[in-house]
């Protein structure tokens, strides 16, 4: 099935660019309520799905014992800015098993917030890992392990009892096969393994309603979304898409972005899942989309939908900030 154009680039008034993807929408009995393009299409989901990724910290017990509370879940989900509250709070989780970011083997990179990295640059500090995007969930990973009783060295290893709870448990809420057939490594070293579109609905439409999930496993999920929604901050950041739709609706929108084009959201309201991929990986494509699916799925709520359409239509920005054209949902999303 070949994969229709679902957002446009206007400059002036004449479409320079444009996005193919694809979108499904499930309920937790995995029917389809909204199919657009190939669905059955395997995708890396990449860290789209870093809330099922943490279930192994709240069901072994770690998040209590710990005493984590809803700002180090919603770390442990995240893609973070690397601001000084994302490295702070990163350092605090591994300080409570008594280690630091040496523990870390998510690897290193700038931060994504611009402000904070000129910040590093202008002290003379270069990033460490506890600057990377990922490394909550590793710090999750690595607190888990510890609680457990496991070595948590060489934790990123598909082999490691952490990376092996963690394909349980991606295994049993989306249905969807993991092993060596699907799987590859992810930009922070940890496996990632290929999920149809519509099984990766089906899995976010479970852990929001704990539908199809054991009750120790239910509640886990749901503690897991309740917390990024109550913490969008730290599920990603200053002026960040999924940040901005999460504020947008308290408690009633989930979402949280991939590399590559991907999100997976979800609306405890209406027990649904998404799941959606920019074909080309186009960041700035599948924020538009799934601000377009938001609205339509929520349009109940006139005023909700109609700040979430105007979501779904950014400016384009010239060098001087100059609004010269603008980002749209194509006709496909809304047929």
């Amino acid at each position: 099935m070949t994969n229709l154009v679902l957002v446009e680039v206007l400059r002036g008034e004449i479409v320079e660019s444009a996005h193919r993807g694809a979108v499904a929408v499930c309920d937790a009995d995995g029917k389809a309520v909204l199919e657009i393009g190939d669905t059955s299409q395997p995708v890396f989901p990449r860290s789209a799905i870093k809330a099922i990724q943490a279930l192994p910290l709240v069901e072994s017990g770690t998040a209590d014992a710990y005493g984590f509370g809803n700002k180090e879940l919603a770390l442990a989900c995240a893609s973070h800015g690397g601001e000084p509250a994302h490295v702070e709070l990163a350092s605090a989780m591994l300080a409570t098993a008594g280690l630091d970011g040496a523990a870390l083997e998510c690897g290193t990179h700038w931060p994504s917030h611009q402000d904070s990295t000129l910040a590093l640059a202008r002290a003379g500090r270069l990033p460490n890992d506890l600057h990377n995007n990922c490394s909550g969930k590793h710090s999750g990973f690595i607190c888990t392990c510890v609680h457990l009783g496991v070595d948590h060295h060489g934790y990123v290893a598909a082999g490691h009892r952490s990376q092996q709870m963690v394909r349980e448990a991606m295994q049993d809420v989306t249905g969807a096969r993991h092993d060596a057939g699907n799987s590859a490594i992810d930009g922070c070293s940890i496996p990632t393994y290929a999920i149809p579109l519509k099984d990766l609905a089906a899995g976010f439409a479970k852990m929001v309603t704990g539908k199809g999930l054991s009750a120790k496993r239910a509640k886990a999920a749901r503690r897991l979304m309740a917390a990024c929604m109550a913490e969008p901050f730290y599920v990603a950041g200053t002026g960040r898409a999924d940040t901005r739709l999460m504020q947008a609706a308290p408690g009633r929108i989930f979402v949280k972005i991939g590399a590559e084009g991907v999100y997976c959201a979800a609306l405890p309201e209406l027990g649904f899942g998404i799941a959606l991929k920019a074909e080309d990986g186009g960041e700035r494509a599948a924020e538009v989309m799934v601000a377009a699916v938001l609205s339509r799925l929520l349009k109940a709520d006139e005023d909700l939908s109609e700040r979430l359409a105007a979501m779904a239509r950014p400016p384009v920005l010239n060098r001087k900030g100059l609004a010269v054209g603008v980002l749209r949902p194509a006709e496909a999303l809304f047929v």
